[in-house]
């Protein structure tokens, strides 16, 4: 497997995992409306990565189409929506809410990473299919990242000071 294969491969898992981590954390977060919204509204972008990998990975011996029920709903919804319940009652989920916070930028800085460096491969190596899906996902990447990182400056002196 070449380079191009394992970038888009390792996006592929990157954008899958976020997308995962940001219904996640809207789940565990349910109370605070902009985390809920704006955290699914983030997952609907990594979901559309996912799907636009997969249309190119094909020529790069790739098959990064979604294992049956890998992103359905099930036990796992439950028990997020569960645990959000119970997390209401805790005395610490300002807390929890940074630490999902960070989990969420690293991954998505990840992701950047990655973009950046498939853009610089596809065109070195002319893909303009490439290139053209770098230059159309990355710029939303990017976007997640300043929102993970806006909300991280924003509550962060209420959070871990208690004022």
């Amino acid at each position: 497997m070449n380079g191009m294969a394992l970038t888009l491969r390792a996006l592929h898992r990157g954008e899958r995992s976020l997308a995962r981590e940001l219904v996640a954390a809207a789940e565990r977060h349910r109370g605070d409306h902009e985390v809920y919204h704006v955290a699914r509204d983030l997952a609907v972008w990594s979901r559309e990565h996912c799907r636009r990998l997969a249309e190119v990975g094909g020529p790069y011996g790739l098959n990064l189409g979604a294992p049956p029920g890998a992103d359905a709903p099930g036990l796992s919804a439950a028990l997020r929506e569960k645990a959000a319940e119970a997390l209401g009652r805790r005395p610490e989920p300002g807390l929890l809410l940074l630490h999902d916070l960070r989990e969420l930028h690293l991954a998505a800085v990840g992701n950047s990473l990655h973009w950046e460096m498939l853009a610089q491969a596809a065109q070195a190596a002319r893909e303009t299919r490439l290139l053209e899906l770098a230059s159309s996902c990355h710029p939303q990447t990017l976007r997640q990242m300043r929102w993970t990182n806006s909300m991280i400056k924003n509550l962060s002196p209420q959070i871990l000071t208690g004022l």
